[in-house]
């Protein structure tokens, strides 16, 4: 039986399975991407899929910090409509079973 990979997420500081997170990389080139399949190659910061959250990263400017760059509007928008989606998908497929 495999140990779940747990990580931390960077607004409630709680652990969480990694299933359950989205990845946030900085890449070599200091570009701030969502990275739906966990494994882009850059420094990497976790977020819950929970709405509100975004709003308190951005407030908090806690990209900036975990990457040491400015994390521009347009990324806060992109990852609250990403998870958003990825919200809806989970019910949807939830109400499958």
């Amino acid at each position: 039986m495999r140990k779940e990979s747990l990580r931390m997420d960077l607004i409630t500081r709680r652990m969480f399975p990694k299933k359950e997170l989205i990845r946030i990389v900085r890449n070599k080139d200091y570009e701030i991407k969502i990275d739906p399949t966990g494994k882009a190659a850059g420094r990497g910061a976790y977020i819950s899929l929970d709405l509100n959250n975004i709003e308190v990263a951005k407030k908090k400017k806690v990209f900036d910090q975990a990457f040491g760059i400015k994390v521009n509007d347009q990324f806060y928008k992109e990852l609250y409509e990403y998870i958003e989606h990825r919200i809806a998908r989970n019910e949807l497929f939830r109400s499958k079973k």
